[in-house]
């Protein structure tokens, strides 16, 4: 026997290659390289090319990167903190002046600024990723079995209404005449509030994620429809149906299995373009599309759904959100009187409460409620304690409740910054407490 024979070598306990030293992004493969290069053995050229690293190799390998839901949050976040600095640095003209830039064809009523592009354009992509995950929820997932989502869905009920009612009852104390809002604390983050149970959840039970998961897609489904039917002003009907023609065509397309992206990209744009002059917010039509893309599995095919998240959700991940928020998050505080001043808008704490506690007391209540008034209970290894956490979880309305913080008041009118800053605060407040309770529930599920 060759003394230097890979395939003599002990295994190691995780796998059948050889026991040597592990690293981090290491596979099976590249230990065997690295084994095999150390003791002079012919290297494919596959493998040494991957081993070469850099920024080549982080580019090529950011999809499967963005999958990671604590990667996405993580890049969320650095756009937000990267746009709130630029805001208040001295050199926030520059920045108001690229957001106020306005750009595209007037004639098609699209000569917008760039932050109104990211917040009508760039984020229908997200959307339409949103709607596609509905989809397959409803289909093959979480939602198509309504016993065992009933609890989830009448807690994500419980979830927008709580917070709705105490921004209100802020509102109605201070007589400040704002109750416009009431609809901003409803909203939940999924990806950032998934990426805080990734990162500080590991050890819960895996239903954990799953009564997350419905219980923020139920929420978004929720607050999709406010903002259809509450914060649409006046709606040209011609419009709307030539939106709702170019989607139908889009469903004819993808349920006969034409996804060819030149066919199907152009109607897209025409559906968004034609439900951003109806007077609805453009991005309904972006739920709707996806909403008709099949989710059945069809013999020797993935399931399209699916396949459209994997490759939409990069983009989403790692362009369509971190650059909404980029724009959305530039909060001037500077020339506003400081933080301090703004915080103390009654806008500001109607938010900064209600994502908090009327997320806690919405849906970990309700659960609290029918667990004890019902035959509903939870099972696979989560009880209360777990959900109070996911309740504190569900107050990161980062995304969404942005979004409708620029719907619900006037462009340029303080309220928009003020309400920006509540929503960053409460889900600050939200992450950090959500964050403390969940490795408090993972020292106990770990004894």
């Amino acid at each position: 026997m060759a003394v230097n024979d890979p395939s003599k070598i002990r295994p190691s306990r995780y796998s059948e290659t050889p026991n040597v030293r592990r690293v981090a992004g290491d596979t099976p493969a590249h230990r065997k390289y690295r084994y095999q290069r150390r003791h002079g053995y012919a290297i494919p050229k596959e493998l040494y090319a991957r081993q070469s690293g850099g920024f080549k190799d982080f580019i090529t390998d950011l999809p499967r990167r963005l999958e990671d839901d604590a990667f996405g949050g993580l890049l969320l976040i650095g756009a937000a903190v990267f746009a709130f600095l630029w805001a208040n640095s001295p050199f926030r003209d520059v920045y108001a002046s690229m957001a106020n830039y306005e750009v595209g064809p007037a004639s098609l009523g699209l000569h917008l600024p760039i932050s109104v592009w990211a917040a009508d354009g760039l984020l229908a992509i997200f959307f339409f990723v949103v709607g596609l995950e509905l989809k397959t929820e409803f289909v093959t997932g979480a939602l198509r079995d309504l016993k065992q989502a009933a609890l989830p869905i009448i807690a994500a009920v419980g979830g927008v209404i709580a917070p709705a009612l105490i921004y209100l009852f802020v509102q109605a104390m201070t007589g400040s005449g704002q109750q416009n809002g009431w609809a901003i604390p409803s909203a939940t983050d999924i990806a950032f509030a998934l990426a805080v149970l990734a990162v500080f959840g590991r050890g819960l039970p895996p239903a954990l994620r799953t009564f997350l998961l419905t219980l923020a897609v139920m929420d978004d489904l929720l607050v999709i429809l406010i903002i259809a039917f509450f914060y649409t002003e006046t709606i040209s009907f011609g419009f709307l149906t030539l939106s709702l023609a170019a989607i139908a065509v889009f469903g004819f397309l993808v349920q006969r299995d034409i996804t060819k992206w030149f066919i199907l990209i152009p109607i897209a744009l025409v559906a968004w373009w034609a439900m951003h002059e109806a007077g609805v917010h453009a991005t309904i039509s972006a739920v709707a599309l996806g909403l008709v893309v099949p989710a059945t599995r069809r013999r020797g095919a993935e399931q399209m759904t699916h396949r459209f998240v994997t490759l939409w959700n990069p983009i989403s991940a790692g362009i369509a959100v971190p650059v909404f928020a980029f724009f959305a998050a530039g909060i001037n505080v500077v020339d506003t009187g400081g933080v301090g001043n703004v915080l103390r808008d009654p806008v500001a704490i109607g938010i900064m409460v209600g994502l908090p506690l009327g997320k806690l007391i919405g849906i970990w209540g309700t659960v609290v409620l029918l667990t004890q008034l019902t035959r509903l209970r939870l099972g696979n290894g989560i009880d209360r304690p777990d959900i109070f956490a996911v309740g504190l979880l569900a107050g990161i309305g980062f995304t969404v409740a942005l979004l409708v913080a620029n719907l619900a008041f006037p462009a340029g009118s303080p309220q928009v910054d003020h309400a920006a800053m509540g929503v960053i605060m409460g889900t600050l407040i939200s992450a950090f407490a959500g964050a403390t309770a969940l490795r408090r529930r993972v020292a106990v599920h770990s004894r």
